[in-house]
């Protein structure tokens, strides 16, 4: 893609340019080189594609569900085929490594997967004379049309969190992907093209605030889903819920890692570390808190130490190297800032990444793995979404004083325990208060047949991403009393 090409949206059915004359550069981070531009799209033109979604809904809700899910089998096939060039896309508008990317489309067609079960999926419930002669029923129909507003970190997995299960269940949707990282889905979306869904099924709508804003107030959008921070998480559910929507709203994390004296040395260190550096620490499941307990502290320390310093930085297109850029230059400026204010705080930075320039990448969002140990609880480094390959260490004497610095904080998003203890860990899976647990996990992703949990303001909203909670999401209940009299027998 060259400079000069401004991405479109897609709805009824075919390609649309926006008439928006506001564009931003979409930059490959690894090199600054931008890559393309993408519009700011109008109100108008979100009204536009909302009501192109509409028209499709009655059609689509009366097409039956097995014959949805023909398209989701054919879209899974045209993923296979194209996985290595949806990898190679976002890698080059992520910066993460080629090796990252692919993990991310699998997990996407692993989505489209669970959603091809929706004819059972979706079954309701039947009680035969709940009273003499009376029955009763519930049944599941599609909500209307659904708004997916997609983050930068995950563009080929995260959208696929929700679109295969409401299309499946018989809702249009308009999606709605970062302004950062567009091209993802733009290339998504030619691959839809080429399905021939019915005009208006599926849409997408390119933006920023003032698109995301509007896609909140349309009256004919029914449901709106959303990843990123949780001041953002805030303002769509709170925004979205005051105008009628049902909203599931991802917000930010603080993941912890806790780390037992018995813990396996080797497996803990590869864990931890790829979980607090793995796509530069731009995940809603990055490790960002490690927690020693006891002895594990001169233990890990320089484990970890050694694992931070000896990570290979650099372009994620290139064989070998583990970790790639930052998104932009502001958000690496906000984490030199953290790292900074962590060592003001008393923090000692035992892998000090900011002299992090990469050969022949001079113009690239770099930064190399921190490590910072002895962080005090109450400063930035151990409350702040650092977002960024910054590792803080704390150290506690008891399994007990971890739990209580785990559940002390805003965030519930992920908690990981390391350890040989079986008692540990249930003690650990039943008191720590984070929505996805993991025991000897360091990224506990759920898969696509569980939901993705997110507990205190790291989610808002009831029903989760993926698997049945999805199917909930995008459906809407209803319940059916029948009484028949039997005018047949009366006449015979």
């Amino acid at each position: 893609m060259t400079e000069t090409q401004i991405l479109h949206n897609y709805s009824a059915g075919g390609w649309q340019g926006s008439s928006s004359g506001e564009t931003l550069p979409v930059t490959n981070p690894a090199s600054g080189q931008v890559l393309a531009r993408v519009p700011l799209s109008t109100p108008e033109e979100v009204d536009r594609v909302a009501q192109s979604a509409q028209a499709s809904f009655s059609a689509w809700r009366h097409t039956p569900a097995t014959a949805r899910i023909q398209y989701l089998f054919r879209l899974k096939d045209l993923l296979e085929e194209h996985f290595e060039e949806l990898s190679r896309t976002i890698t080059l508008e992520n910066g993460k490594t080629l090796e990252e990317s692919r993990g991310e489309i699998r997990r996407a067609i692993e989505n489209v997967e669970v959603a091809c079960g929706i004819p059972t999926l979706m079954l309701g419930d039947f009680s035969e004379d709940v009273a003499r002669g009376i029955d009763e029923y519930m049944i599941r129909q599609p909500v209307g049309v659904s708004a997916i507003i997609c983050p930068f970190n995950f563009p080929g997995m995260i959208p696929f969190w929700y679109m295969p299960y409401a299309l499946a269940c018989g809702n249009p949707v308009i999606v709605k992907p970062s302004e950062r990282t567009p091209l993802t889905m733009q290339r998504v979306f030619e691959l839809l093209d080429g399905l021939k869904l019915p005009a208006g099924v599926v849409n997408l709508v390119n933006g920023g605030a003032e698109t995301v804003d509007a896609l909140l107030d349309h009256p004919v959008i029914r449901a709106v889903t959303f990843v990123g921070s949780t001041a953002v998480a805030r303002h769509i559910y709170s925004r979205a819920s005051a105008n009628g929507k049902r909203v599931q709203a991802q917000g930010g994390a603080k993941n912890p890692l806790i780390i037992l004296p018995d813990a396996d040395v080797q497996m803990t260190t590869s864990i931890v570390a790829d979980s607090a550096f793995g796509n530069a620490g731009q995940r809603c499941l990055a490790a960002s808190l490690a927690v020693t307990v006891g002895e594990a502290d001169r233990i890990f320390v320089p484990a970890l130490a050694e694992a931070a310093a000896g990570r290979v930085v650099g372009d994620g297109l290139v064989d070998g190297v583990q970790m790639g850029p930052v998104i932009s230059a502001q958000s690496r400026e906000r984490i030199l800032g953290l790292i900074q204010a962590g060592i003001e705080e008393g923090g000692r930075a035992v892998v000090d990444g900011r002299a992090s320039g990469v050969a022949g990448y001079e113009n690239g969002y770099f930064l190399r793995p921190t490590l910072l140990r002895d962080i005090p609880a109450g400063g930035r480094i151990a409350r702040t979404e650092i977002f960024g390959p910054v590792l803080g260490m704390m150290h506690v004497d008891t399994v007990d004083q971890a739990i209580e610095l785990v559940n002390s904080g805003e965030y519930g998003n992920m908690a990981c325990l390391f350890t040989r203890s079986g008692a540990a860990a249930r003690k650990f899976r039943y008191e720590a208060q984070a929505g996805n647990i993991g025991v000897n996990i360091g990224v506990a992703a759920p898969m696509a047949f569980f939901p993705f949990s997110g507990w205190k303001n790291s989610f808002f909203g009831a029903l989760h991403a993926q698997g049945k909670h999805a199917v909930e999401f995008f459906t809407q209940t209803k319940v059916v009393v029948e009484r028949w009299l039997d005018d047949w027998s009366r006449k015979f």
